[in-house]
Formats: C-alpha cells, structure tokens, sequence
C-alpha cells in the first residue's frame, strides 16, 4: 500500500502551538502528530508515503528527511501555492492505481489496510471513512412552523448525532479527473462534484479511537490521552 499524507496547511486554528512548528510537528507526548501517524501506516503495511507540503515545508523535510529512519520511504510534493485539501494530490507522480489519502493532524488506531481491502473488495473510485460525532446544543432548541410563525415543539439542550468525514480516504486514480489542474480544490468540493455526478462514494464505518487535532482543546485532549495512545498506537 502506498498513502498520501496533507500536510500542507497553516495550522491556523491551532495557534499559538503553530506559530513557530509546523502543525505535523506538534508533539504529543515525545513525538510529533506526523511521527505517529507514520509508524501507524507501517504498521498497517504501507511501505511508501508521499507528503504533500507547503508551509513550513523545509522544516518537515528535515525532520523526516528519506523516511529511512522511520522503516518507511517518504518522498514529498510541494505546493507553490495553498491548493486545498485534495488539488495537491494531482501534483504527485507515480501514484498505484489504488491509494490511502490523509490528513497529516489526526490520531486513530484504525487498521489501514482494513480500509483498503473494503475500498478494493468494493471496486470504489472513493472510500470515507466515518465517525459518529455526538453533538450537544447548550440551548433550548424550537421547532418552528415557518409559515405561521408558531413553536411546534421544543428541546431541551438536545444531543445529535452525527457521521462524520475521518480525513482518512482509500482513493482510485480515476477520481483524479475530477480535480481541476493548479487550483485550489478541496474534499467537500471532491464530494460535491462527485454526487453531482452521481458516482457511488463507498462508506467505511469506524467506532475506534479516532481525533482531529484542529483547535487547542483537540490538542489538549491528545494529550491527556497519552496513556491510550501509548498502548494503542
């Protein structure tokens, strides 16, 4: 199996950790978001990464360098310019006709080649990874008639539940076409242009650990987790 790692962003929302480290090289615990993810895609049984950078793109160059010190070749695109959450994936040369695709700031025990057997099982161009995410409304929530203007019911803080993008994908190469050439284009647009088209986006369903390291209370909490993680990944 071959993986393509996004790493190419800001880190804006992670501020201030990110002003002077870029976001994959954020450490928690003794190593970095990136580091991890890395031994968690060898251990899955992928043998070449390719990151595609653009900010703060020579420091993890250094920090990763050939991948040899890691067990795992690592080779790198880089972006002249920010193209979004997918767009860089067409700069990459090379590519198997089957692949992973990933987020550079996320933690999860998912077996990856489990994802990929259900992608190639499947014969799906695309393959998402899902989460259910409970989220809780700190309000009382009014259904409303918007015609008339009346309550029709009411909740109390209510909780929903959710399935959400993991920004972990298994990706066939036909799904590049999809993608415009030197623009920003991101996964929600792939979505988009994808269900438009009326292609079938195939579901992989997870219920381990999963968290997107996006906002300080996310980094927090990897944090706090330590202790899982170390036994886990």
């Amino acid at each position: 199996m071959k993986a393509v790692i996004l790493a190419g962003g800001k880190g804006t929302r992670l501020k201030p950790y990110t002003s002077v480290i870029p976001k994959p090289l954020v450490p928690v615990g003794e190593k970095a978001i990136l580091e991890i993810l890395a031994g968690r895609l060898k251990k899955s049984g992928v043998d070449e990464v390719f990151i595609c950078l653009n900010h703060f793109a020579e420091i993890i160059k250094a920090f990763f360098g050939d991948g040899s010190k890691f067990g795992i070749r690592i080779h790198y695109s880089i972006e002249e310019k920010p193209l979004g959450t997918v767009a860089p994936i067409k700069l990459i040369s090379g590519l198997p006709e089957d692949f992973l695709v990933m987020n550079g700031d996320l933690l999860t025990d998912m077996d990856f080649q489990a994802l990929f057997d259900h992608h190639i099982q499947h014969n799906a161009k695309l393959t998402v990874s899902t989460f259910q995410r409970r989220t809780k409304i700190d309000f009382g929530v009014i259904d409303v008639d918007p015609v008339n203007l009346y309550a029709t019911g009411f909740h109390e803080k209510p909780e929903y539940t959710f399935n959400v993008s993991m920004g972990v994908y298994a990706m066939n190469r036909s799904v590049l076409k999809f993608i415009p050439d030197h623009q920003p284009f991101g996964f929600d647009d792939l979505m988009l242009a994808l269900l438009e088209q009326r292609e079938e986006v195939k579901i992989f369903p997870y219920s381990g650990y999963w968290l997107d390291i996006g906002r300080p209370d996310d980094y927090e909490k990897a944090n706090e987790d330590i202790d899982l993680l170390t036994r886990i990944l």
